[in-house]
């Protein structure tokens, strides 16, 4: 659990990146612990963070040797919807996601990659996810396919 200090530290140090202004109350928590935490923090985000959704999502396009717009029309997905997903503050929904891993034709591994740059994940709680997951062990990429298979057992289709 953080301790009332640190998070104290947490909203000056945010407040004074936001105002670029030491605040009036930034100097009682600045200090070179606070120095050491901030430092360690951005080490931290550096050695932890993996690519956005949008660098991988590029990234695997450009390792399947297709173009965008032959991957997004096999998705069904149209040229405005993907220039906004290109778009670093775009947040799409899964059932996107699991469109765009269908047209890419990804692993099981690599979607779950995907899908957790997006945010998302397979559950093994949810039943169009295990349609999603037996569709992509079995090498079952065609769209049309994976919907038969999900309404097959009363879902909606992607």
């Amino acid at each position: 659990m953080l301790d009332t200090n640190f998070l104290r530290e947490l909203e000056a140090f945010i407040e004074f990146q936001q105002n670029n202004l030491v605040h009036a109350d930034y100097s009682l928590y600045k200090s070179a612990d606070i120095l050491e935490a901030e430092v360690e923090l951005e080490s931290f985000i550096k050695t932890n963070r993996k690519a956005s959704f949008q660098e991988l999502l590029l990234s695997f396009i450009d390792e399947s040797g297709a173009t965008d717009p032959e991957i997004y029309k096999k998705a069904g997905l149209d040229r405005k919807h993907f220039s906004k997903i290109r778009k670093p503050t775009y947040q799409p929904s899964k059932p996107t996601v699991l469109l765009l891993i269908l047209a890419l034709e990804l692993s099981l591994e690599e979607a779950e990659e995907l899908l957790q740059a997006a945010g998302f994940a397979l559950s093994d709680s949810d039943i169009t996810d295990l349609v999603i997951q037996y569709c992509l062990d079995k090498a079952v990429y065609d769209i049309d396919e994976v919907n038969i298979a999900l309404e097959h057992v009363g879902l909606r289709p992607l």
